[in-house]
């Protein structure tokens, strides 16, 4: 399709096309993974202002596009990249405003969490818990549910959205919250990006900011990872939920000069003073295990930008990427303990990739979820990344994550979307009972396929966990 033969409505921004010279650029360039598909959309529109999304919609159904968008461009296999159709890139989207009285911050679905919208609470004493990485965009992380920081005590960021403003499949601009279109509301926190329309604004309700902040690290040898995460899963149940508690493998500094791949135990702790803060991480000081660190940390003042920092070393930006995850479980017993361990073990001791890094995140106590799509969960979730520079290397790369995640199978419940690419492997990700009913909502909405759905390997094995259907379909009769 070229501009001849392609009639272009006024925009505020821009609609680029394969022909011009900014083509990739507008396809890929605001992809964080340097891994970048080559798929390839019939065009790439530029929104500047709400109105363009609407009059995006408009022409895809005039054309007979279907419409794939991009809030923040973190997803890790780029789902916003499809072949064919319309892909509405939402990065102008970026305006935030507060409501003192409710306590509401509204933002576009392109603002970055860390960068920009948790400075911006921050000068009002509020604060939002996004995601870790700085520079994720809102707008798919809340549509995927939201695994922001300390999410075991204060929820998934999703259960802090109030309400959506919503462009349809027709075009037209909508609210949708517990009173109306309540459908799409409840669509809006966990469907991710199958959701049947596009959110162009997200109402968020805030949390006063914590008075301290205290973080604690334990660094371990790798040959010492089963005894520490024994030790971990034996307590994180008993740590107070102000705590959020992360293990993970990755390459460490040390003072003598030399950096080599540690397990750090991490605990931080949003403490409404100091002394709080400290006596929520007193389940740490007591740790059997400390004459076995490396070097311990014990409840270190820091800030919400000293962290955000950490997370950008952690993650590179357009470094090349392969990741997937897991919710792992199992019984809470020392052979149920043991056998959880074992099966992610490889995880964080075999990474092949010198920045690549692996995550372990507490989630219990688990606790009912409110009524929304978002609804799978265990106790921990797991995640590995492998991070390198030389595309040469995808292919060992990606037999690794295959591999380790393969080990895993036989403790993993489901995934979580937001580290997931389902062009590789496919699990559960809501309960099936979520599953129907967003099916429904999709159909109700959605009854051309105007959005896309899913970018997954089989559009007909969704939300199964792959080994279940093939144990299935190898019982006979």
């Amino acid at each position: 399709m070229t501009s001849d033969t392609l009639t272009i409505p006024p925009f505020d921004g821009r609609l680029v096309l394969p022909e011009h010279a900014d083509w990739d650029d507008a396809r890929v360039g605001r992809v964080f993974n340097g891994r970048r598909p080559d798929r390839q959309p019939d065009a790439v529109l530029i929104a500047e202002s709400v109105e363009d999304v609407q009059r995006g919609v408009r022409l895809a159904a005039e054309r007979g596009w279907t419409v794939a968008v991009r809030s923040g461009g973190h997803a890790w296999a780029a789902w916003s990249v499809r072949d064919g159709g319309l892909l509405i890139d939402l990065g102008a989207l970026r305006d935030i405003s507060y409501d003192e009285q409710s306590e509401i911050v509204s933002a576009g679905p392109a603002t970055k969490g860390g960068d920009e919208l948790s400075p911006y609470l921050e000068a009002y004493g509020r604060f939002f818990n996004g995601g870790h990485c700085p520079s994720v965009g809102i707008g798919g992380f809340l549509l995927q549910g939201g695994q922001g920081w300390n999410q075991r005590g204060w929820g998934w960021a999703a259960e802090s959205v109030v309400a959506v403003d919503v462009v349809t499949a027709d075009g037209e601009l909508i609210r949708a919250d517990s009173e109306q279109n309540s459908d799409l509301f409840w669509a809006a926190r966990g469907a991710g990006p199958t959701f049947p329309g596009i959110v162009v604004r997200f109402h968020i309700k805030t949390r006063p900011i914590f008075g301290h902040l205290a973080h604690t690290v334990h660094g371990y040898e790798l040959e010492d990872f089963a005894e520490v995460m024994q030790w971990l899963y034996r307590v994180h149940h008993r740590v107070p939920d102000n705590v959020e508690i992360v293990a993970v493998s990755t390459p460490v500094p040390l003072e003598d000069g030399t950096e080599r791949r540690l397990l750090l135990v991490t605990a931080l702790a949003f403490g409404d003073d100091e002394q709080h803060a400290r006596e929520s991480l007193a389940e740490f000081t007591a740790s059997p295990l400390l004459d076995r660190a490396v070097f311990v940390q014990d409840a270190s003042p820091s800030t919400m930008a000293e962290q955000r920092v950490q997370q950008e070393l952690q993650n590179p930006e357009h470094w090349h990427y392969i990741t997937d995850n897991a919710w792992i479980d199992g019984e809470n017993t020392p052979e149920g303990i043991l056998r959880m361990v074992e099966h992610i073990r490889p995880l964080f001791t075999t990474n092949p990739t010198e920045k690549g890094f692996a995550i372990w995140m507490s989630n219990a106590p688990r606790r009912p979820l409110p009524d929304m799509a978002f609804s799978l969960q265990t106790d921990a979730y797991v995640a590995a990344y492998t991070v390198y520079e030389d595309a040469s290397e995808y292919a060992r790369n990606r037999a690794w994550v295959s591999e380790v995640f393969a080990h895993a199978q036989p403790v993993t419940a489901g995934q979580y979307l937001g580290d997931s690419d389902m062009t590789h492997r496919q699990l559960r990700v809501m309960a099936p009972e979520n599953w129907v009913r967003l099916l429904e909502i999709i159909q109700a909405r959605d009854p051309e396929g105007r959005f896309h759905r899913y970018l997954a390997r089989d559009s007909d094995r969704l939300n199964h966990n792959h080994w279940e259907i093939d144990q299935v379909a190898d019982v006979p009769g």
